[in-house]
């Protein structure tokens, strides 16, 4: 009973928070590294597990054009979970994020690793009362999360773009239901963030769709969050995007930094394509086989 009530709790605040910001279409879901969204924190390279977690939304001056639609292939019916191969360890969990997680030639041929590539993954991140992100040690509801860090260098007049992605394992579906909820709580809390000194989100906006809700067919929850990136290093204002989806006791996210010569359209397109690919690995690995 007591799951079933934190079930329903989660998604009472995920729905109000999607009403907070009616009229926006999302579609894929997020991020989560022992940094911050879409950056960084304390100085860490990087870019977040929770923002996958998240009042007075921000409106954006971003960009109205909705993120990009998963592929096909991520949109097929969702399978039951086979609950006998849910991890029960941290080695398992650990595993088990390391059979779902993009590399970077999943993304695009283009895209190549960072340095540091991933994020330690004994450290989440955790936006503080004053809207800056900062790095902590895994709450108990995670088994294992690990974040990567990718780029497209910048060539022909075109900027460098940053590109993350996340997977996090917990214990149940109860627990990943409820990162999504504190994603969107966070972005309605705080509309402008800090990843870290030099780096900043502006602007943002977010939006969530259960399964079988605007033609969302391809993850139980979805949630997608949208603004500005200003940078020190890389200038700015650009468009930036991260998106969230969830299967059983897994959530997945990427979280995508423009640059200039670089649409909003291009960054959607990166984001799509890698949370669809983490959906379907997802899927392969967690759901009951057909039959």
């Amino acid at each position: 009973m007591g799951g079933l009530v934190g079930q329903s709790r989660g998604k009472a605040v995920l729905r109000a928070c999607g009403c907070a910001v009616a009229g926006l279409f999302l579609i894929a879901g997020c991020t989560a590294d022992g940094t911050p969204k879409g950056g960084t924190a304390s100085g860490t390279p990087g870019t977040s597990a929770t923002p996958s977690g998240p009042g007075g939304t921000g409106s954006t001056g971003a960009s109205s054009t909705p993120a990009a639609r998963p592929s096909s292939s991520a949109s097929i019916p969702m399978p039951p979970v086979d609950e006998s191969k849910q991890p029960k360890t941290v080695a398992e969990a650990r595993d088990l994020l390391g059979r779902i997680i993009v590399a970077e030639h999943d993304l695009g041929p283009e895209v190549v690793r960072n340095t540091p590539f991933e994020s330690d993954p004994g450290r989440w991140p955790v936006l503080d009362e004053g809207c800056v992100w900062q790095t902590e040690g895994l709450p108990d509801d995670v088994l294992a999360t690990s974040t990567r860090h990718f780029h497209i260098p910048a060539k022909d007049g075109r900027g460098r773009v940053r590109i993350n992605a996340t997977v996090t394992v917990h214990h149940n579906r109860e627990e990943s239901g409820w990162e999504t909820a504190r994603a969107m709580e966070e972005v309605l809390r705080c509309p402008d963030q800090k990843l870290r000194e030099g780096e900043d989100l502006k602007s943002l906006w977010g939006g969530a769709l259960y399964l079988g809700e605007q033609m969302n067919a391809w993850t139980e929850d979805a949630f997608t969050e949208s603004g500005k990136y200003v940078s020190a290093q890389d200038g700015g204002p650009y468009d930036y995007t991260w998106s969230q989806a969830q299967f059983g006791p897994v959530t997945v996210a990427i979280s995508a930094k423009g640059a200039e010569g670089i649409t909003i359209g291009d960054l959607n397109a990166y984001v799509a394509r890698g949370t669809s690919q983490m959906m379907i690995q997802a899927k392969q690995e967690l759901g009951k086989a057909a039959g």
